[in-house]
């Protein structure tokens, strides 16, 4: 039994109806099944693709970062935005929920080793998984499932991760311990460890969020990063070019979402609320840009707050994110 596991109860997912029989009129509530991770008779699915959501209850990151508790509610508050979406995929595409990874009671470590062993349980399955945090500490388990997977199958298989944030998360945790804001250090010393290549490109960096020194690690460790101004204002063929350079040589993509890489306008409920933050529309296109790679193995979207969020207008952004990406793989598979 995975310990501080549950599946998923299914009367979350619940929507409007507007046809029993006809699938062009049914919405995600509609289509959707439950995935026990404790089932040892689980096999693996065997269709074109399948996406799994899995939810990673976990303030302990933000905690510890000292920043505005209420994540840990997030997955739920997503699932109940994403419910209502319309099924534009076939229908043979796979949609499941597995429940959540709760950290009540555990060390951070503990909790993201759990989700650790989830995420390598579905993609063991041949599932695509989608994480729904949580802190964005859900990052550091979650990556250790893909890398884990991953590294059982292939010689130093090159993982990128593209990193959608204001912020670096590449702080020191040696001494003052890990949290939502050292993830990606973190993620570079287990590479190292393992003789494998850290490649790490985030977009969205704000300089008022982040200080020299972290800058000056990103440098160090040959971090690939565009400040939000460079997104900002729309022209993203430079940027598009940038993520040629980066990804041409990848062999897999594990791509994230803090929500406070968007403007608060947007994301009002998030730990670290972002004035000058980006516009949702425009991270989307870098999103269906980064999948059109066809190298993306596993997506996590971090730090909605429901405590903070105003007419779940945060929630509704995580969720249309999701949506585009769940569309936007399934067009590339089915077409």
């Amino acid at each position: 039994m995975i310990k501080n596991y549950k599946v998923q109860n299914m009367k979350f997912w619940e929507g409007r109806v507007d046809s029993e029989s006809d699938y062009d009129s049914f919405r995600w509530h509609q289509v959707v099944k439950p995935l026990d991770l404790n089932d040892e008779n689980l096999k693996t699915f065997d269709g074109k693709l399948a996406f799994c959501f899995i939810g990673f209850e976990s303030d302990l990151g933000i905690k510890k970062n000292k920043g505005r508790l209420g994540a840990a509610m997030g997955p739920e508050a997503i699932r109940h935005e994403l419910a209502n979406k319309p099924c534009n995929f076939s229908k043979d595409l796979g949609l499941f929920d597995a429940g959540n990874v709760s950290a009540d009671g555990l060390s951070l470590d503990e909790a993201q080793g759990i989700l650790a062993s989830c995420v390598e349980r579905l993609l063991e399955l041949n599932y695509f998984p989608i994480v729904l945090g949580g802190g964005h500490e859900t990052t550091f388990g979650h990556y250790k499932g893909v890398f884990s997977y991953l590294n059982k199958r292939e010689d130093k298989p090159n993982i990128a991760i593209v990193n959608f944030d204001a912020h670096f998360d590449n702080r020191p945790y040696k001494d003052q311990g890990p949290s939502s804001g050292t993830m990606f250090r973190q993620i570079h010393d287990l590479n190292l460890e393992n003789d494998l290549t850290y490649n790490y490109m985030v977009m969205g960096i704000q300089k008022s969020s982040n200080t020299v020194s972290l800058f000056k690690y990103a440098d160090e460790t040959k971090t690939q990063y565009v400040l939000a101004r460079e997104i900002a204002n729309g022209d993203l063929y430079p940027v598009f070019d940038r993520l040629d350079d980066f990804l041409i040589d990848m062999d897999h993509v594990y791509m994230t979402v803090c929500s406070d890489v968007f403007n608060s306008s947007n994301a009002p409920g998030v730990s670290a609320p972002q004035p000058f933050g980006l516009n949702p529309e425009l991270v989307v296109k870098l999103i269906k840009y980064v999948l059109n790679s066809g190298k993306t193995i596993s997506f996590d979207i971090c730090e909605v707050s429901p405590r903070f969020d105003q007419d779940n207008t945060t929630a509704s952004v995580a969720a249309v994110v999701i949506f585009t990406v769940v569309t936007k793989l399934a067009a590339r598979v089915h077409r």
